[in-house]
């Protein structure tokens, strides 16, 4: 992983994730040499600056932007867009629950992201999905035709989900929407219960009983006259690879299931990180988790995790399932990878894949490099779901 602040494994996972959906290098070095000393103070402490640096990055492109889409240069404002709301999402996701500049970042992260979408023509359209007196939003990219058309009629479609700080949007740059695409695979990167929209404009918390969202999310796809109601997978990334699994397991309908990272005892992961082992993905972790999971109390969200694990969970699944780690997560052991796999039982295929130093993609859910895992990912999908490899 690339580590731009030493020691400091939080600030260097967001960079990463900042360059996966599309930050350029340069860029990311301007915002980045002035918070040096603050990182050193550790992953809490120097996040409002964090947040300062990545928003004046962004506020340049939006004005750059301006001045292109001023002269009709729609396509190249629209990827600067895209690179600002990239940057105002990085610092957006780093700042404690409780602090107020954030709603309104978060403002300016959607409406910067949607505009670069329309402008740069991105095959990604807006999905609003009813649920609990509310709504799931989610990004859908359409299936192409090999001639880069999209396709209008029932086309097979992978729903993607997130960890537990991560968006649609970010699922949207950094996943494998754009490669099954191409190989003639739709996809909706939704924001479930305690993500993206979901936890902070609609104020609902996350959900152990995946399931339970996910079979309103099949239906409402299945009523939809462009996707194939027979040919619907999902995938789970970060903690998404314990909902994931846990909703192809309750919700039979899904005609497979993908790992991307595979959270099989999330339990125990917390009782790990609160003895100060293995790495945690944000700062102010346990305002955090409390914040994700609508809990009044840390205590109380320790019942709450208590409940998530797969063990006795996993024989359930009757559909192709893939599961796929990097060999070197500082979060998530690799010991919970083989779990997940050797507990498949019921599957009629099943596959693991642990990423190396020799194919790369060794960190957390690949956010090293992301490609080698979409790679892997969209082939198996598209291979499984009637798509196109070549």
């Amino acid at each position: 992983m690339f580590q731009y602040f030493p020691g400091n494994y939080v600030w260097n996972l967001s960079v990463n994730l900042a360059m996966e959906m599309g930050g350029r290098i340069g860029e990311v070095d301007t915002i980045c040499r002035p918070l040096l000393d603050a990182a050193a103070r550790g992953e809490d402490a120097g996040t409002p600056e964090f947040m300062a640096a990545w928003e004046r990055q962004g506020d340049t492109l939006v004005e750059l932007a301006a001045e292109g889409e001023a002269a009709g240069r729609l396509l190249s404002a629209g990827e600067k867009l895209g690179r600002a709301a990239t940057y105002f999402l990085t610092g957006e996701r780093m700042q404690a629950a409780g602090h107020a500049p954030r709603v309104a970042l978060y403002a300016k992260f959607r409406e910067t992201f949607e505009r670069g979408v329309a402008l740069a023509g991105e095959n990604a359209e807006r999905v609003e999905i009813p649920y609990a007196g509310a709504q799931l939003s989610g990004v859908l990219t359409r299936a192409l035709h090999p001639d880069g058309t999209r396709v209008t009629g029932p086309a097979p479609l992978l729903v993607q989900v997130n960890g537990l700080d991560s968006t649609k949007e970010m699922l949207y740059r950094t996943g494998p929407a754009a490669k099954l695409a191409a190989r003639g695979v739709a996809s909706l990167c939704l924001d479930q219960p305690g993500t993206g929209e979901a936890l902070r404009l609609h104020d609902l918390p996350a959900v152990p009983e995946s399931e339970q969202w996910a079979s309103v999310v099949y239906e409402h796809l299945a009523a939809r006259d462009d996707v194939d109601a027979q040919r619907v997978g999902i995938l789970g990334v970060s903690l998404g690879g314990y909902y994931a699994p846990r909703a192809v397991a309750f919700e039979p309908r899904f005609a497979l299931g993908v790992a991307w990272g595979a959270n099989h005892d999330w339990r125990a992961v917390q009782q790990a990180r609160r003895a100060r082992e293995g790495e945690r993905p944000v700062p102010h972790y346990w305002d955090h988790v409390q914040w994700v999971f609508g809990t009044e109390s840390l205590d109380e969200f320790f019942e709450v995790a208590e409940r998530m694990h797969l063990d006795g969970v996993l024989d359930r699944i009757r559909v192709p399932f893939l599961v796929t780690h990097g060999e070197h997560d500082r979060q998530i052991p690799l010991e919970y990878a083989h779990r997940t796999y050797d507990q498949l039982t019921s599957s009629p295929d099943r596959e693991l894949v642990v990423l190396t130093d020799r194919t790369g993609g060794t960190a957390h859910s690949s956010v090293d490099n992301g490609s080698v895992a979409t790679d892997v990912i969209a082939d198996w999908v598209a291979e499984r779901l009637g798509g196109r490899t070549r």
